[in-house]
């Protein structure tokens, strides 16, 4: 039982400092997003750093674009916004530099079809400011993408990819923020809803580990004095 209990006292003690460390980890991500979201719009890093970057490195930079939209390859993806449920509408870019990328235009209501969001694709030079975001596979807590029915939950990008028949594009997708050179011709989406926010719990976990390694302590004392031989 000592012996046990000495091995779960342990273990609540480094989960309790991987939790330490995973705060101060969150705590630097979220200041650097901060920043991110307000800086002055970069360029679209290379492919090679893209590909390189570890996860949460580009999360939100913002970026700009420069190109033309391929209405023909776009998609509705499911959403839930303060504005209600409905769909983002997503549509590859062909940039000026050659590359091609999915942009999340923005959001629409619930009823606005595929074919509605074509039409209200640009035509011409468009000129794009958004936030750089990371694939979403595989779809939703709820529900999984499902490219054979066009029905999707997540902003997957190469399945996204491979359905509409869109080449080759970069591994991430941008959310809108603004875009230059409209000429809507159809249903018009509301781009800048993209939510910053981090769950921080790690503090709350960190003392829960603490406490129970407390608690482990505590039971190891309580075991040894009762085997302790009592004196006559």
């Amino acid at each position: 039982m000592t012996l046990l209990l000495i091995i779960a006292l342990a273990v609540f003690v480094v989960l309790g400092i991987w939790q330490v460390r995973r705060m101060y980890w969150k705590h630097d991500l979220i200041a650097r997003v901060n920043v991110r979201v307000r800086a002055v719009p970069a360029s679209l890093p290379t492919d090679a750093r893209l590909v390189s970057a570890r996860p949460g490195d580009l999360d939100y930079l913002r970026v700009k674009l420069s190109g033309v939209y391929v209405a023909s390859q776009s998609a509705r993806v499911r959403a839930a916004t303060d504005l209600g449920t409905g769909y983002w509408a997503m549509t590859v870019m062909r940039l000026d530099d050659g590359r091609t990328i999915w942009v999340n235009r923005g959001f629409v209501p619930e009823g606005v079809t595929e074919n509605q969001v074509r039409t209200g694709v640009p035509a011409g030079a468009v000129r794009v400011i958004g936030l750089l975001r990371s694939t979403e596979p595989g779809g939703s807590l709820l529900q999984s993408n499902r490219p054979q029915d066009d029905r999707w939950y997540s902003r997957d990008v190469a399945a996204l990819t491979r359905a509409k028949q869109a080449g080759r594009t970069v591994p991430v997708f941008v959310d809108a923020q603004q875009e230059e050179g409209r000429s809507f011709r159809g249903s018009k989406p509301v781009p800048g809803l993209t939510v910053v926010r981090f769950a921080d719990n790690h503090l709350s976990y960190a003392l829960t580990w603490f406490a129970m390694a407390a608690l482990s302590g505590a039971a190891i004392g309580l075991v040894w004095r009762q085997a302790r031989p009592k004196s006559s």
